[in-house]
């Protein structure tokens, strides 16, 4: 599980079967201080997320899972929007 930052929507005209009328969003990977982390990827969204929300991301093999028909070939799932977010430095 990863955490990440929406920037915007995804349009693909055809996709496989499984895919129909789910929602595709362009998603930018963050480190624990929201700094990007790695290249923006695609990710279907599970939990209705919109653009400006920060949500949290399972990949691979559970991304696939995430959805109600299970192995859709998918690397990137959102399956959460986090609504606050403290970070907490163990001495």
């Amino acid at each position: 599980m990863y955490l990440g930052e929406v920037i915007g929507t995804v349009v693909a005209r055809r996709c496989i079967e499984g895919l129909e009328g789910q929602k595709l969003m362009l998603v930018q990977p963050l480190d624990e201080n929201r700094q990007p982390r790695g290249a923006k990827e695609v990710a279907v969204d599970t939990v209705q997320a919109g653009p400006g929300d920060f949500v949290f991301l399972v990949g691979s093999r559970e991304a696939a899972l995430a959805l109600k028909q299970s192995f859709v070939p998918v690397d990137a799932a959102i399956v959460g929007i986090i609504d606050d977010m403290h970070r907490t430095d163990a001495s």
